[in-house]
């Protein structure tokens, strides 16, 4: 497919293409690509116990009628709070407040506390559980995460919510708003002398993690701790703005509640979303919408922020929690969801001591030997559960050349003059990404977030003469490269996933359209839903790979393969539901799409071509020569700078 475009862009673009094909860019696969050195992570695992024992003490009201612990173990008496503007009860209300003892005008701050038995100060860190039988308490489940951090030298506080579980909707304004009226508690307990965490706490590092409901509630926590007043009633006023720098969101819901009619921005914190494939709850990756959400303050500043997702196969929704445990579906699960094939809960939860506890080092003491974790996950291989993993990352430096977000013109890029070019696809398109399945929370099933298709064959259709591989293009305009200070410490970045999809063989030059012996002979060029929906037992499929080059302004090239960098994965194939009629009715695919992360250094490509000056650079061309044919579909491809911390931390090159 060729696309005209502006006179000066083309011109730029035949310049660079016909020094590639006049011989400085080999479009053919190396036989035996360069190995750099590089190692894993040398540091100590995370989700190993630290060296403080480990305090516990509850705060609450003293007065709860149905939790001991929150009547009569009591250390810090805590005053209630008045929700009744942002938590409805509905019809169920006279009965839950007969249970409960309270209404929604007066919810306790409860919470359990783990501790480090050192005088401080630490970070502090609260969890919040989702939603779940109110009667079957959820905030003792995070025991495991507990006793670990506190050990590392946290303060973990696992806050109760139970009162607002079961069958109410829309709440999760209120989860997050408590969530803040606890913090203004620790600010009181900080404050004051007779207090036993008076001195301990470091309320200039907070994090908050929050699971399934808990985790679009931690979102708006971070949202409305930026605000004055309520979005939905501005005569509620607000009066947080704590030093809130890490968000965790574990299996996460997304619009359950939309403040002024809208998702929930978060801007300027960092944040961390982990899914697992096999959620029999949330049964698709809803929290990545809140990571695309996520942003920062400005591109091309120094990495003080970033945010990464984690897509976990055969992991579950409550086995994060260790009351919830292997039963999304409640206590007829066993019948409903097929259950064998998941993850040994203790498995899914060591993932999480791994991510959590080294995501806090990073982000609330500044240790940034676990950063290369959240880039990419190889780099801790022996540290992880034995399955499959997919990663996204981005931090404050990312500049895109293309997200794909800015309008339909398939021709142009993010920034201004990024001119974009495919020859020789069977399909080239720009269009939305798409979830599994929608959750209970929202009707849609979008991850709201645009890509790139591209689909090639590079093979002739009754010929075995080879023709030129398919070949996509982002030129750069003169300038840009000096204009954002890139070298040998940017990385190029991008977001890359497969499809099952192959698309026929192409037609030859001489073959003129419309020929109906040819058009009989043609194979029909699969759709995405099509493609993917492959039975496992199908013959496997090669692996894709495709080769990336550069260009600089004096037209000398280098290239490396995409995949040095990470896998890229066809779709992993996921069956929830035990019978599987009911589960091709319930879902579009038996595959989530998931883009993996890919990040290349430039100086990557000096190594290979000593003559390319990534400070000149002119051209990134996405070169579809080591996989015959194939489906991708790429995204956010831009330049960061090379964080210190990865530099120690590198995965082989094959």
């Amino acid at each position: 497919m060729d696309h005209p475009r502006r006179g000066s862009v083309l011109t730029v673009l035949a310049v660079l293409l016909a020094s590639a094909c006049a011989g400085s860019l080999e479009l053919t696969p190396s036989d035996a690509p360069t190995v750099l050195s590089g190692h894993h992570l040398d540091h100590p695992n995370p989700a190993l116990p630290g060296p403080h024992g480990v305090l516990t003490l509850y705060y609450g009201s003293g007065t709860d009628k149905n939790r001991a612990e929150y009547r009569d173990s009591v250390t810090i008496v805590t005053e209630p709070v008045d929700a009744s503007k942002l938590v409805s009860l509905g019809g169920s209300a006279k009965s839950r407040n007969e249970y409960w003892g309270f209404p929604p005008d007066s919810f306790p701050i409860n919470a359990r506390v783990w501790y480090p038995d050192d005088p401080g100060p630490h970070p502090l860190v609260l969890v919040v559980h989702g939603n779940h039988n109110m009667r079957d308490f959820s905030d003792p489940g995070y025991d495991w995460l507990g006793e670990l951090l506190a050990s590392r030298g946290y303060i973990l506080a696992s806050v109760d919510m139970n009162f607002i579980n079961g069958g109410i909707r829309g709440e999760n304004d209120g989860r997050g708003w408590l969530m803040l009226k606890h913090l203004h508690a620790w600010r009181r307990f900080a404050d004051d002398p007779e207090n036993p965490f008076h001195g301990r706490v470091d309320m200039d590092n907070i994090g908050l993690i929050g699971h399934s409901r808990g985790g679009e509630a931690v979102a708006l926590a971070a949202a409305f701790n930026r605000l004055t007043r309520y979005p939905d009633d501005a005569s509620f006023e607000f009066d947080f703005g704590f030093d809130i720098r890490a968000v965790i969101a574990i299996a996460p819901v997304d619009g359950q509640y939309l403040p002024a009619d809208q998702r929930a921005p978060v801007r300027d914190v960092n944040y961390l979303v982990f899914h697992g494939s096999h959620d029999g709850d949330v049964t698709s990756f809803h929290g990545l919408r809140q990571f695309n959400r996520v942003g920062f303050g400005g591109g091309g500043g120094a990495t003080d922020f970033f945010k990464s997702a984690v897509y976990v196969y055969r992991a579950n929704h409550g086995q994060w929690n260790t009351v919830w445990g292997a039963h999304d579906n409640g206590p007829r699960s066993p019948r409903i969801l097929e259950l064998d094939g998941l993850l040994p809960a203790e498995d899914q939860r060591e993932f999480g001591r791994v991510f959590v506890s080294s995501f806090l080092d990073v982000t609330l003491r500044g240790d940034d030997r676990y950063r290369p974790i959240f880039r990419d996950h190889r780099v801790v291989g022996d540290w992880l559960p034995n399955t499959m993993y997919i990663t996204r990352f981005m931090d404050s430096s990312f500049r895109p050349l293309a997200d794909f977000e800015e309008d339909i013109d398939v021709t142009t890029g993010s920034a201004a003059g990024v001119a974009l070019h495919g020859t020789d696809f069977s399909t080239w398109r720009e269009g939305r990404l798409n979830l599994r399945s929608a959750n209970r929370a929202t009707t849609s099933s979008s991850q709201l977030n645009q890509a790139l298709w591209l689909g090639w064959n590079n093979s002739y259709r009754g010929s075995d003469e080879a023709p030129p591989p398919a070949v996509f293009t982002f030129t750069l305009p003169e300038g840009l490269a000096g204009e954002w200070a890139v070298d040998g410490e940017t990385t190029l970045e991008m977001h890359v996933g497969g499809l099952d999809d192959e698309p026929g063989p192409r037609k030859e030059p001489e073959e003129e359209e419309g020929d109906e012996e040819g058009d009989a002979e043609a194979e029909p060029e699969e759709t995405e839903e099509e493609g993917g929906d492959q039975d496992p037992e199908d013959e496997e499929k090669p692996p894709l790979e495709f080769t990336v080059a550069a260009i600089d302004g004096d037209g000398d090239t280098a290239r490396v393969s995409l995949t040095d960098y990470g896998a890229l994965r066809r779709p992993l194939t996921i069956r929830v539901l035990r019978r599987r009629d009911l589960e091709d009715d319930r879902f579009a695919n038996p595959w989530e799409l998931i883009l993996q992360h890919f990040s290349i250094p430039l100086s990557d490509f000096a190594g290979e071509n000593p003559a390319f000056d990534p400070g000149t650079m002119r051209a990134v061309l996405l070169v579809f020569d080591r996989t015959e044919k194939g489906t991708v579909v790429v995204d956010d491809v831009g330049l960061a700078r090379l964080h210190p911390g990865f530099r120690a931390a590198r995965v082989p090159r094959r």
